[in-house]
C-alpha cells in the first residue's frame, strides 16, 4: 500500500502540472522494478480544438513503448489518477501492463469493469489486475478544482462534473 500511495503521489504530481496549464487534471506513471519508467498527463482538453487522444495514459504507454531497453510489460504498474476510460484501458490491455492502480473513479467513462469474457480473444486473455481509490481523495480534489473554474469548459456540466462536484 505505501508503495502505491508513493508512485499515485508522482501521477498527482503530473496531474497537478496539467491541471496549471488548464487541462484535464489527470497524470499517469508506468513502474517497472520499483522504478517509473515511463510517465505522461493529459494534454489536449483544451483550446479551440480539443482532442480525446491524448489521455494522460496514452501518453504514458507512447513513453513506454519508446524505452530503449523494453521491459515485460506484465511485471509493470501503471497508476492514474482517474480511472482509464475504455480507450485507454483497451490500450492498457493491448500494451502487456500486468496491473492499473487508479485513484479516482471514472463514473462516466471507466473502462476497468467492463466485462473482458464478452470480448475478442485478444481481449480476453490480457486484463491487467485492478486497484482502485489510492489517493482518492487527492485526486477528487483536483477534479473539483478543475469543474469548479469557469474557464474549464471541458466536460462542464457532464455526469463526471456533477458527480465530483456533490462530494
Amino acid at each position: 500500500m505505501k508503495q502505491h500511495k508513493q508512485y499515485m503521489s508522482t501521477a498527482l504530481d503530473h496531474a497537478s502540472k496539467a491541471l496549471a496549464v488548464g487541462e484535464f487534471p489527470v497524470g499517469c506513471v508506468v513502474v517497472y522494478d520499483k522504478r517509473i519508467v515511463a510517465a505522461g498527463a493529459r494534454r489536449g482538453s483544451t483550446g479551440t480544438r480539443p482532442n480525446e487522444l491524448d489521455h494522460a495514459e496514452m501518453v504514458a504507454l507512447r513513453n513506454f513503448a519508446s524505452l530503449e531497453t523494453p521491459v515485460d510489460a506484465s511485471q509493470a504498474t501503471l497508476y492514474c489518477t482517474m480511472e482509464p476510460c475504455l480507450m485507454c484501458f483497451s490500450a492498457i490491455m493491448l500494451s502487456g501492463i500486468g496491473q492499473v492502480v487508479y485513484a479516482y473513479e471514472d463514473v462516466m467513462g471507466g473502462g476497468t469493469n467492463c466485462d473482458c469474457t464478452a470480448l475478442n480473444p485478444l481481449y480476453r486473455a490480457r486484463k491487467p489486475r485492478v486497484v482502485k481509490s489510492i489517493l482518492r481523495a487527492e485526486s477528487l480534489a483536483l477534479f473539483q478544482q478543475f469543474f469548479n473554474q469557469p474557464e474549464n469548459i471541458y466536460w462542464q456540466n457532464s455526469l463526471l462534473a456533477r458527480y465530483t462536484l456533490n462530494q
